[in-house]
């Protein structure tokens, strides 16, 4: 069975995320990016079912500029067989006498990393479903969402695309030699739901599926070797215009407000009266 997993490339969640100036969108940083950490637990669990001799092969695949090949590169170290990287559409032009018109972006690799300049879940969902077809994929492996965005969309959107079966936010997925289905566990308010899912499947990593491994210098040197294979949208038969235009459009990103600062209180009494004469709440 060869599994496919699908790689995307988000903020390092440790930085903290500047909004730009003209409030068009974040500021995306090329030192600053790293692998989506959800993304990184679906490969682990791949890579984990490859160990068990479940999973024969094991497929990234990326959306993206060419930049993103770091990120593909520690997939393939990590344990991935082999990457793919899937050239976006070329980005439209800035409306006249906007903001982003007049402002042009200093490092135009970066800019193509911010998150309203990558497609939609609707357009990576076809990129995915074009790649899984191509590349018979018994089984495709997603992030439950993406630190970005957050949309909680692509896993579902690709299912519905192929047809296939689907297992969102997996807390365990288990799979036996040979076999033609897979066990996904998910965590429900309430208890466990446990799920059996004919292959061809789609299935979504949450948090709690497993820790993912460190990546070794060694294991990094050896997959700075490997090549990365380069596809664009015509070689997966879609079209820019059709498959990947964009059905949102972001207006305006500003700073969450400024929080108050707190304050302490002499006593109990004291704390009572603050809750019910200033903040109301009592």
């Amino acid at each position: 069975m060869k599994v496919l997993v699908g790689i995307k490339r988000v903020i390092d969640y440790a930085v903290p995320v500047r909004v730009k100036a003209d409030k068009s969108g974040v500021e995306a940083l090329l030192p600053k990016l790293s692998m989506n950490p959800f993304c990184e637990i679906a490969l682990e669990e791949a890579v984990r079912l490859k160990e068990k001799g479940i999973a024969s092969e094991v497929v990234a695949v990326s959306l993206g500029p060419t930049h993103f090949q770091d990120t593909l590169r520690t997939a393939l170290a990590m344990g991935a067989d082999r990457a793919l990287l899937v050239a976006p559409p070329a980005p439209p032009p800035p409306a006249p006498g906007s903001a982003a018109a007049a402002s042009p972006p200093s490092d135009p690799a970066a800019a193509a990393s911010s998150p309203d300049a990558l497609p939609s879940p609707l357009g990576v969902a076809r990129v995915l479903a074009a790649v899984a077809g191509r590349e018979g994929a018994g089984l495709v492996l997603l992030g439950k969402q993406a630190i970005d965005g957050d949309c909680n969309q692509t896993g579902q959107m690709l299912a519905g695309l192929l047809g296939w079966p689907q297992a969102t936010f997996a807390s365990k997925l288990e799979g036996a030699k040979g076999g033609s289905s897979v066990r996904v566990t998910r965590e429900v308010d309430g208890g466990l739901e446990v799920l059996s899912l004919s292959l061809p499947a789609v299935v979504t990593a949450d948090l709690r599926l497993n820790t993912p491994r460190f990546v070794t210098l060694p294991a990094m040197m050896k997959a700075k070797k490997k090549p990365i294979e380069a596809l664009t949208l015509a070689q997966l038969g879609l079209d820019p215009s059709r498959d990947m235009e964009p059905q949102l459009a972001t207006l305006r990103v500003d700073e969450p407000p400024s929080r108050a600062a707190g304050r302490k209180v002499g006593s109990v009494a004291d704390l009572v009266r603050a809750l019910r004469e200033e903040a109301r709440v009592l």
